[in-house]
């Protein structure tokens, strides 16, 4: 029995680690006011890079965001890539191209895949600072000047922006994807601050060196972490700029958001077992930040089920354990009746808190699954935008 309360509170111990005790170091030590040396009119040539599918819907709205930018046009180049569309994207971008010189567009006859069309569309890129972003993340007049600004410190070599996210509605998860994704921009802040060591960026637009730009392989799934590896394996900083403020429509549908982080947690996974040697030596703030905010989080599904199996042994003999174990079936219970409710039309934002936090690490688990089963492709259809 002393076995099974050590694996019931180690679990909880580090599920709790992940979630609240990391989060809360990094706000007591990260308090530092800038991570790089400040230059206000640093502006290298920039090259803008995207990969399109069928994004006839955002497409034009993206670009015109760019084009009424304040920054430089004379040190602006976009590169765009259409990954085989089959909607009216090309036409669009087609008509932009031919109005605006720094617009250069490629088409592909067949489905390559977002990273394989990036890999492809880098060698034609002229700036020393390339930005990488998807069609449905708009940028407002002084994004790009604020996301360059942190390279003329020669320390960076990647920069995340601030995503925020509009289209909010009570009735699916939008609430619940808004607050996850609030908290994980400050938690990569303070990991930036702290040791430059910010863990992956939000994949809808972020900044890196030219040189520093590794090919992402042709199977891997989630690229952005795989790039931002790569830059802290190669001993440059990676942060997160506040001031780079870019706006997401938030994915609203359970079900579609659910998909997609299955193939985010696949692709997790690969990214796990490809740089995993970063965690040694083990005292350093790169390792520290790989363990806590990631690998215990992807792992926190397996750290649920054992604390429930070891809990169950445990309320046999223990009352303490009884006591555990009705929380924790009174939070399942609360998953289903947010479920339930949800077919009356009942939205409770608490409850819907639970049934996010739930479905997040059920696709962590059956990610897990997936990459260990070995990923073939990483040609996957993009959730659907404006939900």
């Amino acid at each position: 029995m002393i076995v099974l309360q050590i694996i019931f509170w180690v679990c909880v111990a580090l599920v709790f680690h992940t979630y609240v005790g990391y989060p809360l170091i990094l706000k007591l030590f990260g308090k530092k006011t800038t991570s790089f040396k400040e230059q206000a009119d640093f502006s290298p040539n920039v090259s803008i890079i995207m990969s399109l599918f069928n994004e006839e819907d955002v497409i034009s709205e993206k670009i015109e965001s760019i084009i009424n930018s304040n920054y430089p046009a004379n040190k602006l180049q976009l590169i765009i890539g259409s990954d085989n569309s089959t909607d009216k994207t090309n036409e669009i971008v087609s008509n932009y191209s031919s109005k605006y010189s720094f617009i250069k567009f490629i088409k592909f006859s067949e489905r390559q895949g977002k990273s394989n069309v990036i890999n492809a569309l880098i060698n034609k890129a002229e700036g020393e600072i390339l930005i990488l972003s998807d069609a449905n993340v708009m940028f407002d007049k002084n994004t790009i000047k604020e996301l360059v600004k942190p390279f003329a410190d020669d320390r960076i070599g990647l920069v995340d922006t601030r995503m925020t996210n509009t289209g909010i509605k009570k009735e699916g998860i939008s609430i619940q994807e808004k607050s996850y994704i609030s908290r994980e921009v400050m938690i990569k802040h303070r990991e930036g601050l702290l040791w430059g060591t910010m863990m992956g960026p939000f994949g809808g637009c972020f900044a890196i060196r030219k040189h520093l730009y590794s090919p992402v392989p042709v199977n891997f799934l989630v690229d952005d972490f795989y790039i931002c590896m790569k830059v802290l394996e190669s001993k440059y900083r990676a942060i997160n700029r506040l001031e780079a403020i870019v706006y997401e429509d938030v994915s609203n549908n359970l079900s579609d958001e659910f998909k997609r982080k299955i193939r985010i947690a696949t692709g997790n996974f690969q990214n796990l077992w490809e740089f995993k040697k970063l965690l040694w030596p083990p005292f350093t703030g790169l390792a520290f930040s790989f363990l806590s905010h990631k690998i215990i989080r992807w792992l926190t599904p397996i750290f649920i089920i054992f604390a429930y199996i070891t809990n169950f042994i445990l309320a046999f003999k223990y009352d303490l354990y009884l006591y555990i174990l009705l929380v924790f079936t009174f939070i399942f219970t609360l998953l289903v009746v947010d479920l339930l409710l949800k077919k009356l039309k009942i939205h409770n934002i608490i409850f819907r808190f639970i049934t996010h936090f739930m479905s997040m690490n059920l696709a962590l688990l059956i990610g897990m699954f997936k990459a260990m089963k070995g990923v073939k492709t990483n040609v996957w259809k993009p959730t659907k935008r404006n939900q």
